[in-house]
């Protein structure tokens, strides 16, 4: 008796939890763009919830002309950073975009915004839309 009880409770557990979303968003930080550059920089976690990979193709802000994955690295003791094409997020994995690493760079802001929109694409399938205010860039 106590064996169907557990089962039954977890049936009922799996049947009424809420569908997770394929992407979610952690951690977003976007700075204000420094004077001069018109370009700011994005961070935060991605996580997949699918059983599929999800590849980050493309993303697009209607508070900046462009939005491009990056990547720092250090080569010969020297910093560079270059644009990515995509970014490869695996079935049930979470990558992070941060300071020194992958991240987001926001190029020529279209005009003056409190708040950022984010539109993540997987190829031409939109699969996370977020919305963030701005960091104050710290020296």
């Amino acid at each position: 008796m106590r064996l169907y009880l557990v089962l039954t409770a977890i049936l009922i557990g799996a049947c009424s939890t809420e569908p997770q979303p394929p992407l979610v968003a952690t951690d977003l930080v976007i700075t204000r763009p420094m004077p001069g550059t018109g370009m700011s920089a994005g961070y935060l976690s991605l996580t997949n919830n699918t059983e599929q990979k999800i590849s980050i193709t493309r993303v697009a802000s209607a508070q900046f002309a462009s939005v491009q994955l990056h990547e720092s690295t250090l080569e010969n003791g020297v910093a560079r950073m270059r644009a990515i094409p995509e970014l490869e997020i695996r079935a049930g994995e979470t990558v992070t975009l941060q300071r020194g690493g992958k991240h987001l760079m926001l190029m020529r802001p279209t005009g003056p915004a409190d708040i950022v929109s984010l539109q993540f694409f997987d190829d031409e399938n939109l699969v996370l839309s977020i919305e963030a205010g701005f960091e104050t860039q710290l020296n």
